[in-house]
């Protein structure tokens, strides 16, 4: 009986591993499978890290193995005393000089990256005519959603991070409330975001993610901060300059003008007169809204950053968002609304869209 649940034990702890380690396979997500030159020098740092700890590892083995298979007490009797080495200068130096060498291997390449990764002295380059060399995003952490803003082009977006390839953006990092973490596994990072102080950092997109799985990176807040905090992740889009300079044009465009050409006319007053104090559907202006910009919502491909981005999901977040995302400072419209009401809403929201 107790062989059987031990073969059961281990079935489980096989099964459990197998299913954690299926997420090394997922290019949007792993870390394991870097797609920015940050991240690949990450990578390089945990291989390298790696490597030391299982070289340790194998030698204190070895030791092991060699120590009871020749000094067994079936081979040497009862009475057998090793030599004793206690004060061994050979030994002592061995085991002293090894790990400085070790650690050197580990510290030498650790700082070299730690200040490469910390170099943002040029997110304050500006060419002959004065505009930013370099692509800049205040990213605000909110319980539990994220806010991108782009100071240089004047536009504002929420939960999906828009960026372009091949060359180097640049982060400002805070929270609006309590310590978030902003972390795209498969790009690089981690890195605090602090209601009282601002975090500086670049990264760098290599690949575009159209041909991914939702054609977008997953972004995680990686620091513990509520009941909701598995669920508080963003998306990342990347594309080619010239596509994200269409884009961007786009969420400027909508200052304006409709943000949708044939919009739900009943669904936007219901927007207006339910919705609109704290969203806006207005991709031009500045962030420090106390809600998410709606402007590209039809262009997502989730609801509440996990939901399925579909009418039916989305009538379920407005209704009753704290049985969704607990937490969350959106109030529910279960009894405000009525289902013909949500009907146009949803329709209305899901006609967002600043995309091509």
């Amino acid at each position: 009986m107790m062989k059987g649940l031990k073969k059961w034990r281990l079935f489980s702890l096989l099964a459990v591993l197998t299913v954690f380690l299926a997420g090394c396979g997922q290019q949007e997500l792993s870390t394991l499978l870097p797609a920015g030159q940050v991240g690949k020098d990450q990578f390089k740092l945990l291989i390298l890290s790696s490597v030391i700890m299982l070289f340790v590892i194998l030698v204190v083995v070895a030791i092991y193995v060699i120590a009871l298979i020749r000094f067994r007490r079936s081979k040497l009797g009862e009475d057998f005393m090793p030599e004793q080495v206690e004060g061994s200068q050979k030994l002592e130096l061995v085991w002293t000089i090894i790990p400085i060498i070790l650690i050197i291997i580990l510290a030498v390449p650790t700082v070299y990256y730690t200040y490469k990764l910390g170099d943002v002295k040029a997110m304050e380059e500006v060419n002959d005519d004065g505009e930013a060399k370099h692509l800049v995003v205040d990213v605000t952490a909110n319980l539990y959603w994220w806010e991108f803003e782009y100071p240089d082009l004047g536009i504002v977006t929420a939960q999906e991070l828009v960026v372009p390839t091949k060359e180097k953006v640049f982060f400002n990092l805070k929270a609006a409330d309590v310590k978030h973490s902003f972390w795209i596994p498969a790009i690089g990072g981690k890195l605090d975001t602090n209601v009282e102080n601002l975090n500086k950092f670049y990264l760098t997109f290599d690949q575009e993610s159209k041909g991914l799985k939702d054609g977008v990176f997953y972004g995680k807040c990686a620091e513990l901060c509520g009941p909701s905090h598995s669920l508080m992740d963003f998306k990342v889009k990347t594309l080619p300059r010239d596509e994200f300079n269409a884009w961007a044009k786009n969420m400027k465009a909508t200052e304006n003008a409709k943000v949708v050409a044939n919009a739900n006319a009943n669904g936007e007053k219901v927007f207006q007169a339910s919705c609109a104090s704290c969203h806006a559907v207005s991709g031009a202006g500045e962030g420090g809204a106390i809600a998410p910009n709606l402007a590209a919502f039809g262009d997502r491909n989730r609801v509440a950053g996990f939901l399925k981005h579909d009418e039916k999901h989305l009538k379920e977040w407005i209704k009753d968002p704290q049985k969704v995302k607990p937490g969350n400072k959106m109030p529910s419209f279960e009894n405000q609304l009525s289902d013909q009401e949500l009907d146009d809403l949803a329709e209305y929201l899901l006609g967002l869209s600043v995309e091509q």
